[in-house]
């Protein structure tokens, strides 16, 4: 595991931003070239909600990994957290401006009625603050520890992130279930176990 470590030293943050969008750009290829499907916008709105979970997923994964198998990811964390917010982002720009064309009474009207849409904008309205405060600058502004019970609504926006999933998949239920079932895990994970003690000699 140190091996793997001094090797995750040396990775740039700027390339797992690199690799992160790799499936941003093959959704945008497969939309120029007619390649998404019956219903493209809903493939793409689908889609990138489902890279915003996985996305969410890893974020969430850096301190049970770092915790139980020694693997230190600390350093991308941050930039995991950013490009979940991103995935998200674009997930609710697709519904807005090309499923339902700036329709505001009509996205007004699902916001009401459609509970799965108000809980996942519940979690992308959770999300805003915490990917305002993404940088150094906030965390010297607003000192460690406020900071750090700030970002402790990842777990609210993860709760969440994982009830929208379910709650709109109809055909889906396998990969749903098993996104909210690790994102339930991980949360579990972070708990604070008691240490066992040394048994004395």
């Amino acid at each position: 595991m140190d091996r793997v470590n001094a090797f995750a030293r040396r990775v740039p943050v700027w390339a797992v931003w690199m690799l992160a969008l790799v499936p941003l750009g093959l959704l945008i290829l497969q939309a120029v070239t007619n390649n998404l499907g019956p219903d493209p916008v809903k493939t793409l709105e689908r889609d990138l909600g489902d890279w915003g979970i996985k996305f969410l997923i890893l974020c969430l994964a850096v301190t049970p990994l770092r915790r139980f198998a020694g693997l230190n990811l600390i350093k991308f964390r941050r930039a995991l957290g950013l490009i979940t917010f991103t995935y998200v982002a674009l997930h609710l720009a697709v519904w807005v401006s090309l499923d339902l064309a700036f329709r505001w009474a009509e996205i007004g009207a699902d916001l009401v009625k459609r509970p799965y849409i108000i809980v996942g904008m519940a979690g992308f309205v959770l999300m805003i603050p915490l990917a305002i405060t993404s940088s150094n600058a906030a965390i010297r502004r607003l000192g460690g520890l406020n900071w750090r019970r700030l970002h402790k609504a990842t777990y609210a926006v993860a709760v969440l992130g994982a009830l929208h999933f379910v709650m709109i998949s109809k055909v889906w239920w396998g990969d749903a279930l098993l996104h909210a079932a690790i994102l339930l895990l991980l949360l579990v994970l972070r708990l604070p176990f008691p240490q066992r003690k040394a048994s004395l000699a």
